[in-house]
């Protein structure tokens, strides 16, 4: 598994919901293929309005992309702490992203994504 972090922001453009989904879902088959660790999601936490229904809609999906063997799992930034296995299980897999500044800032507006393992 590779060391790439890649970021991206679902909330540019004042995207729908649904927008937001189809963009978050290409993301990630593009990150599976080139091979990158995690995928720190940008998606607000409410205080537009469309942020808030993202991050539901995100959170809701992911769960799903866990269970589909499309993805490792997902930290919420609010649990995005070194108290949180997680959190360190994270940073065992990609020890790059211990220089992410959201660690243990409690940021509800993002969520991270650890990616699947090529070999399984």
């Amino acid at each position: 598994m590779g060391q790439q972090i890649r970021q991206i922001n679902l909330e540019d453009d004042k995207p729908t919901v649904a927008q937001a989904l189809a963009r978050l879902q290409l993301e990630l088959q593009l990150a599976r293929r080139q091979d990158v660790c995690v995928l720190k999601i940008i998606h607000g936490f409410g205080s537009t309005g469309n942020g808030g229904k993202i991050r539901v809609a995100v959170r809701k999906q992911l769960p799903d992309d866990q269970k589909r063997g499309h993805i490792r799992f997902f930290i919420p930034g609010e649990k995005l702490t070194i108290f949180e296995e997680d959190t360190r299980r994270l940073l065992q897999i990609c020890p790059a992203f211990r220089k992410d500044h959201d660690i243990d800032r409690h940021n509800n507006g993002i969520t991270v994504v650890v990616l699947k393992d090529k070999k399984g």
